[in-house]
């Protein structure tokens, strides 16, 4: 983390946009300006946290890591559930193959490094400078807890991905990672896992009683979002109580989105469900850095004709004919006697027509690789609800909830009378086809204590070079620290290979 913060804020860089994640924090171009200058206003810490809201989809070292979905794909190829239909032109293959991120020196691994820590980087400048600003109180709340998500936000995935799962219960003694709190340059020891949740807690809730329903996008955190965030991490800590009631809480003012909603590509941050998400406009488009330039249907990027990712088929067939989610996935794209016509009307002949690819995800169009990008949806809440208060033991509260949203995507649905683990088992099912590529399998896998299971459906042998399984709980579940870390940091220790 050496060089985490530079002492000085890039204006046009940090603060707004940048093609090159690189000038977010490493250097000090001739339009810089002091940290003090910047925080003179309210309205000038606005424009700084507006740099955050930016980096969460600028392009880092390489196409394939367009920071928060880039992480999105990495983790869901990881899993079982997205299917990479061939090694198309190599992107996200040595990731799905868990080759990539237990190397130390692979550039992913210090992509997902580097991107999590300059949020948390970002965020502590604003945090250590705004209640000096001039302007209302209520901006400064604004601010901080915005700030305060953040950090939080990035915490959570960073010790998700480099340290062991948390155990309920358990000490959680193991080593975490380096909790950042201060606009420092030099990295630090790590922390516990169990000190690292203990910080986001703080974070979080701190956030919480800042934040109100205002914002001025949906790219920017309210209160919403934090209660979400909350929910995500009391469901990993197994705080169900905590879990179901932020998750309801989270999702009041969302309604769930209709059937033409659902197929209108997952690409609008105006979509009345979503309660957090990117929000990128034509002039800021990253072209093949993009979530959409992997997993849509129709940009025309090399990756996407020559490998349309698809929907684990075992999880296909688990989807009732009655439920409209069915159709985001095509199981006969190669025949053009039986293939959805809508995949032919908006691809180029070039394009690999392979069974089980999606249409859940569309970009703008064949040449534009724009797209909003969802990080949380009241979907989710209903099912982090469902789920916490079916492992609580609350079946009955845990089937309606279930039954509220399951019903608005399947007319033949009906109240489940499952009850105890079975009812779990089908909120799980529910989980993993209504948040498909979304980012979340690999997370639920290792929170879960799961082993990967790629066995009995239509992934490719030769395309995750026989990466079929991986025993729960093994040393390949934690990423390695990345290199560069290591030489900066003498505090460092990396996690066993």
């Amino acid at each position: 983390m050496k060089n985490i913060l530079s002492k000085l804020f890039i204006a046009g860089a940090l603060l707004i946009t940048t093609s090159c994640a690189d000038d977010y924090l490493d250097t000090l171009p001739t339009d810089a300006v002091s940290e003090e200058a910047v925080f003179t206003t309210t309205q000038n810490a606005m424009t700084a946290l507006n740099g955050i809201h930016r980096m969460m989809f600028i392009r880092f070292d390489s196409q394939g890591q367009p920071a928060e979905g880039g992480v999105m794909i990495m983790r869901e190829v990881m899993a079982e559930d997205v299917v990479m239909t061939t090694t198309g032109n190599g992107w996200f293959v040595s990731i799905s193959r868990w080759l990539n991120h237990i190397n130390e020196s692979s550039g992913d691994v210090r992509f997902v490094w580097r991107f999590y820590y300059k949020v948390i980087g970002n965020a502590n400048m604003i945090i250590a400078n705004i209640d000096n600003a001039d302007g209302p109180q209520a901006e400064k709340d604004e601010i901080k807890g915005q700030a305060l998500a953040y950090r939080a936000w990035a915490h959570f995935n960073l010790v998700q991905m480099f340290a062991k799962r948390y155990e309920a219960g358990g000490s959680n003694s193991d080593l975490g990672v380096p909790i950042v709190l201060e606009p420092i340059t030099e990295g630090g020891p790590r922390n516990t896992v169990a000190e690292v949740y203990a910080q986001i807690n703080s974070d979080i809730d701190a956030a919480i009683g800042l934040l109100t329903t205002s914002r001025n996008a949906k790219s920017h955190l309210n209160i919403n979002v934090a209660k979400g965030i909350k929910a995500r991490v009391a469901l990993v800590q197994e705080n169900f109580s905590v879990a179901a009631q932020m998750a309801k809480e989270a999702r009041e003012g969302f309604s769930l989105m209709n059937t033409d909603q659902l197929y209108e590509g997952f690409n609008n941050v105006e979509n009345p469900e979503w309660i957090w998400g990117s929000k990128q406009v034509d002039d800021q488009q990253t072209f093949f850095a993009s979530y959409f330039a992997y997993m849509s249907l129709n940009f025309s990027s090399t990756n996407i004709r020559s490998n349309p990712k698809a929907i684990n088929s075992a999880l296909y067939d688990m989807i009732p004919d009655t439920d409209a989610r069915k159709g985001l996935w095509d199981p006969n794209a190669s025949d053009p006697d039986m293939r959805d016509p809508f995949i032919d009307e908006v691809t180029l002949s070039s394009f690999s027509k392979i069974d089980y690819m999606n249409r859940k995800f569309l970009a703008q169009a064949n040449a534009s690789s724009v797209g909003d990008v969802p990080y949380m949806r009241a979907a989710e809440m209903y099912l982090i609800e469902a789920e916490a208060l079916s492992r609580s033991g609350n079946d009955s509260e845990a089937a309606q909830v279930l039954f509220e949203l399951v019903s608005a995507r399947d007319s033949g649905y009906t109240l489940s009378s499952n009850t105890g683990a079975a009812l779990t088992d089908e909120i799980m099912i529910q989980r993993r086809i209504e948040l498909w590529g979304e980012g979340f399998r690999w997370y639920d896998l290792k929170r879960l204590n799961l082993p990967l299971d790629r066995t009995g459906a239509n992934h490719v042998e030769s395309v995750i070079n026989s990466k079929f399984t991986e025993s729960a709980g093994s040393n390949a579940w934690q990423w390695q620290i990345p290199r560069d870390e290591l030489n900066a940091n003498e505090n460092m220790i990396q996690n066993p290979s």
